[in-house]
């Protein structure tokens, strides 16, 4: 397969996975300022992801005041945030665009209804379509896009590489969600372990689909320790950052045999699994959570250019 090929297919499946994970990040963020106790105070939910989603630093030159009506609207919608979900949407078009003889008739209709359902919207049409509602909508465009290619395109490279995009996409922005929970403080007048903080897991839980799966794993009361555990080492769960890494180890392993070579991508990716593997959670808070997420995080961007050199270029 063409380096380009593979390229276009890789950042097709992150930049749609990453939209349904920014659309994730918007709704922790809009649950979180609907709490009660946190109502005039709904810019500072909305604000981490500024930092936390990926964009290039210009909604001060764009918009200037801090609400969250305007983050939503720069995050969202902005075509000039190469970050927004209109953006990405937009980029995951153009790069299956770029390969429909490499995907399947589905696939690219797929992508391409959504784009075209997408490119005129505006911020007034959003707002009466409903924020949560935008957000539901595209992540479930991602989910219907992930189906179809998955049971209409060959489980060869080009599929394995669309794969290998998603997962690593998906481990980094697992970590971010989870790692939203430590850019909020908690009110003054309010306790660890309190309402206000049993809410915010529970948003996050739902942000990632994971809180029925919370309850049949554990089945107790929402615990902190808990929710890292399961968004972190469990396997079982999709999005934990466990199950990206076996998933991303098993189809850099079948691209290596099909081309009969190992590289340092492999190498990377195995050694993160294994202290995956390794890690317990009482461990990783003596350490701290968000200092784990961090360094998880830039391995993970390092492993991406890792997959880069070795099979994008």
């Amino acid at each position: 397969m063409l380096s380009r090929t593979a390229e276009n297919l890789f950042w097709m499946a992150r930049d749609m996975e990453r939209a349904e994970n920014t659309a994730r990040m918007l709704d922790v963020s809009f649950r979180m300022a609907l709490l009660p106790s946190t109502l005039n105070k709904q810019a500072l939910h909305f604000e981490p992801i500024l930092a936390i989603a990926p964009g290039d630093g210009r909604f001060g030159e764009l918009y200037g005041e801090l609400t969250h009506e305007t983050i939503i609207r720069y995050v969202a919608l902005e075509p000039a945030n190469p970050a927004s979900i209109w953006s990405l949407i937009k980029l995951a078009r153009e790069n299956a665009r770029a390969q429909r003889s490499a995907i399947s008739s589905e696939a690219w209709e797929s992508l391409n209804s959504t784009w075209l359902q997408v490119q005129n919207l505006d911020f007034e049409g959003l707002t009466r379509w409903g924020y949560r509602d935008f957000f539901d909508w595209v992540k479930e465009r991602s989910h219907l896009f992930r189906g179809v290619v998955f049971g209409t395109m060959l489980h060869d490279d080009a599929f394995r590489f669309i794969r290998l995009g998603t997962f690593t996409e998906r481990a980094d922005n697992t970590a971010r969600i989870l790692d939203v929970k430590y850019h909020l403080l908690l009110p003054d007048n309010e306790r660890v372990g309190g309402p206000l903080d049993y809410f915010q897991w529970a948003a996050i839980l739902r942000s990632v689909s994971a809180l029925t799966s919370y309850h049949w794993v554990y089945r107790e009361s929402l615990k902190p320790w808990l929710v890292a555990d399961l968004l972190i080492l469990k396997e079982e769960m999709p999005r934990s950052l466990a199950s990206c890494y076996e998933n991303i180890v098993r189809n850099l392993d079948q691209i290596a045999g099909a081309y009969g070579r190992q590289g340092p991508a492999q190498r990377q990716a195995r050694g993160i699994r294994t202290r995956l593997q390794n890690a317990r959670m009482d461990g990783i808070f003596q350490s701290g959570l968000h200092e784990f997420i961090g360094d998880f995080i830039t391995e993970t961007n390092n492993l991406g250019g890792a997959i880069t050199e070795q099979f994008l270029v």
